[in-house]
């Protein structure tokens, strides 16, 4: 075993009012975790009642924090900054498990058959895969290439997602390449292959074919056919700010959760207050949508009608809905100040945004587009539901 995994059984968890005896049986289809950044806890909630049922401590740095689930939706694991890996069990509300697996990291994902669980390292750099019962370091993969001086060198690993076949995918930012990691064998595979300038998020399409890279090094996307990997990285969207001046990027925008509608993929535009519009047949450029500010979410409805974007300081107390079919906002609503994150419930009928500056979580009904309950909560950013458990690539 790498690291300290510590158990804590009851260590950890606040009950707000609730106690094991007393809870009646359910299951986990319709709750989830709202993060508290600043307080390195999370809110277990259930999403049909609007309901705060426990809070549980002790996870850590969550000032950039992400949250996967386990197949039966029970335990979440969730990646903070300080490279720590917790095991939240959603049903007791306690801390199951937590190993500080690094110095920083940005994220990470659970392998299709639900065995494994990969972080993304900032520092030292690489990726770690680790028993997703146990916590235990099962794979170590440093991020190192060949550098400028022509020595080893270590890169920021990013983009990181779960991919079919048993597979990760990741991005090297420094080393600008794409690395493939097959879990499926028992010695794990790893191919590395060339991509565009600076690598900074990625997204996998919801067939798990296509793992394309934001670039924050140039105007376009490295995209990778993982049915056909060994033809390499291709570029999308090249050279989509073209004639226009580059503006100063607060927030780099997040892939992850991204929009694909009506045979159309959703993008937000680093450096410009656009939404980009791809075409999925070709993944060329169609169309362009002026927003308010600097996009950092670009999310679509489960059933595709819907937009919803919400942007980079400093105007970022706002979210702004796209109609999919006239490419219009038809809607700009006001969630708090500092709005961080957004989350469809399972099948579309609601959203759920967070406002960290006012310390509270805003639903909003999808057809009305009016708010129809508040929850409070400290500092929150990032809301993760367990319908993700059966979601590739989130």
């Amino acid at each position: 075993m790498v690291g300290a995994l510590l158990l804590f059984g009851l260590l950890g968890c606040q009950s707000l009012g609730d106690t094991t005896a007393s809870r009646p049986l359910m299951g986990t289809g319709d709750l989830g975790l709202i993060v508290e950044r600043a307080t390195g806890s999370v809110l277990v909630i259930n999403t049909t009642r609007h309901e705060l049922l426990g809070r549980v401590e002790g996870l850590g740095d969550l000032s950039h924090a992400s949250v996967v689930y386990s197949r039966d939706g029970r335990f979440g694991y969730v990646f903070g900054r300080d490279g720590g890996l917790s095991k939240v069990d959603l049903l007791t509300r306690t801390l199951a498990g937590r190993v500080v697996q690094s110095g920083n990291s940005i994220g990470g994902a659970i392998s299709q058959d639900g065995r494994y669980v990969a972080v993304s390292n900032y520092e030292p750099g690489g990726v770690k895969v680790f028993d997703s019962n146990t916590l235990e370091l099962e794979v170590e993969v440093p991020a190192v290439y060949v550098g400028e001086d022509g020595g080893p060198a270590r890169s920021k690993t990013v983009g990181l997602v779960d991919a079919p076949g048993n597979r990760f995918v990741f991005s090297l930012f420094d080393a600008n390449q794409i690395w493939t990691l097959d879990m499926a064998e028992d010695t794990p595979q790893i191919v590395r292959l060339e991509a565009g300038d600076a690598p900074y998020d990625a997204l996998i399409t919801p067939d798990g074919r296509y793992y394309i890279a934001g670039l924050f090094g140039e105007d376009g996307l490295s995209m990778l056919d993982l049915w056909h990997s060994g033809q390499g990285v291709t570029e999308i969207l090249p050279g989509y700010g073209k004639g226009e001046q580059r503006l100063p990027v607060y927030k780099m925008p997040h892939l992850e959760g991204w929009a694909v509608a009506d045979g159309r993929a959703f993008f937000p535009a680093v450096g410009h207050h656009q939404v980009l519009v791809a075409n999925t047949e070709d993944w060329s450029l169609s169309d362009r949508i002026d927003v308010q500010g600097q996009p950092v979410f670009v999310m679509a409805s489960p059933d595709n009608r819907q937009i919803w974007v919400s942007f980079a300081h400093p105007r970022n107390d706002v979210i702004q809905v796209i109609d999919s079919q006239t490419l219009e906002v038809i809607k700009t609503l006001e969630p708090g100040k500092a709005v961080l994150h957004m989350e469809y419930t399972p099948r579309g009928e609601e959203v759920w945004v967070s406002a960290r500056d006012s310390n509270r979580v805003t639903v909003y009904n999808t057809r009305t587009l009016e708010p129809v309950a508040e929850l409070e909560a400290e500092k929150p950013s990032g809301i993760f539901f367990t319908s993700r458990a059966h979601t590739l690539g989130l």
